[in-house]
């Protein structure tokens, strides 16, 4: 299983969520997935990245998200895949966001249908992605 290292909150965070999600971002773009580690971590969330389909499952189990942050072209299982499987596993239970270069409006029908709960394309504000994640912290309790 390829893992980036898990990334604890800071003691002091720059705006802290209503509530700190635990969040499993997938990108087989490591760079991508390290600044959004950095960058979640930075406002008070714990982080833990993967950098392919078949570990998303096994850090799922592990780590315990409350969201993940899915690239849909990853290498072994697409995010597709791995949405439909989730949804089928864990239900509503686990919030899905695609992050992806895949930006077509049919791109958008099929994560929804796959069962993902937002779709964002890349290039993207992080702003508009921890504002995102404040939104989802603050129905989940």
């Amino acid at each position: 299983m390829t893992e980036a290292p898990s990334a604890q909150p800071d003691a002091g965070p720059k705006s802290p969520p209503q509530r700190p999600l635990r969040v499993l971002i997938a990108d087989d773009d490591r760079d991508n997935v390290l600044m959004l580690m950095e960058v979640l971590r930075d406002e008070g969330h714990d982080t833990k990245g993967v950098y392919d389909g078949d570990s998303v499952i096994d850090a799922i189990t592990l780590f315990k998200p409350d969201a993940v942050l899915l690239d849909i072209g990853m290498p072994q299982r697409t995010g597709y895949e791995l949405a439909r499987y989730l949804r089928k596993r864990f239900g509503e239970m686990i919030t899905l966001i695609a992050i992806t270069g895949w930006s077509k409006p049919s791109d958008k029908i099929l994560a929804t249908l796959a069962g993902f709960d937002h779709h964002i394309a890349k290039p993207y504000d992080p702003q508009h992605l921890i504002e995102l994640l404040a939104n989802i912290s603050t129905r989940i309790d």
